[in-house]
């Protein structure tokens, strides 16, 4: 059964693991927070194909797999978000004769392309076992699994970031005889690193998937503090 608890963890960095520098009157320092969390939300892509000696044929076929997906998917098309349901793409290739006194065969390829994000995870199994049943391409790897509110999870980190910068300046500054006084410059790493994977998306023989794993966000800070 796949799992939809979300969670969120947020770690700050080992306090002795980050470069510093200290002059008269400052000390710059790093900080680093991440959070872990289970994504909520899955943007999905499948695509019908046919292929046959006539354009007219095979382009028939992707239309009446097209109409057994909108049917299949009936019951849960109000919650398919972003929906887009382009048109027949129509190409040919060359397939290789078997025997070489044989001339290569030219066939039609139809295909037609569905995609749409889910923010129930539930609904991830119905919808592919409907692709399997009509033959659809699709792929459901890590990076198809993201956060709804990826952004407010960023901000979590960054601020474990600030805090642990802060809180490392005063550890610096009680072993100074000092404290820890205002921000004199702070930069802030927002280069959005795509979040990791902490567990791989596990399957099940059906192809249909069972758990989702974790995925860890990190930000890091450099900041000047005065020393007072």
């Amino acid at each position: 059964m796949l799992s939809t608890v979300h969670r969120y963890l947020l770690i700050p960095a080992v306090l002795v693991t980050l470069p510093l520098s200290v002059i008269a009157g400052e000390v710059s320092l790093s900080g680093q927070a991440s959070v872990k969390y289970t994504p909520d939300s899955a943007r999905l892509q499948f695509t019908a194909h046919a292929e046959h000696s006539l354009p007219d044929t095979a382009t028939r076929r992707v239309n009446e797999q097209m109409e057994q997906w909108r049917d299949g998917i009936r019951d849960y098309r109000d919650q398919l978000h972003a929906y887009s349901d382009a048109s027949v793409n129509l190409y040919s290739r060359t397939v290789p004769a078997q025997d070489r006194s044989e001339k290569p065969e030219r066939v039609a390829v139809a295909s037609q392309t569905v995609s749409f994000t889910i923010d129930d995870l539930s609904l991830l199994n119905p919808i592919l076992e409907q692709a399997q049943t009509l033959g659809m391409d699709y792929n459901v790897g890590p990076h198809r699994f993201f956060h709804s509110n990826e952004s407010s999870l960023r901000k979590q980190a960054l601020a474990g970031a600030i805090a642990d910068a802060r809180a490392r300046c005063e550890f610096v500054a009680n072993e100074l005889d000092k404290q820890c006084g205002e921000v004199i410059n702070i930069n802030i790493d927002d280069g959005h690193q795509p979040p990791v994977p902490m567990m791989a998306e596990m399957r099940a023989a059906s192809d249909t998937v069972s758990e989702v794993g974790l995925r860890e966000l990190t930000a890091r800070v450099s900041a000047t503090f005065e020393l007072e």
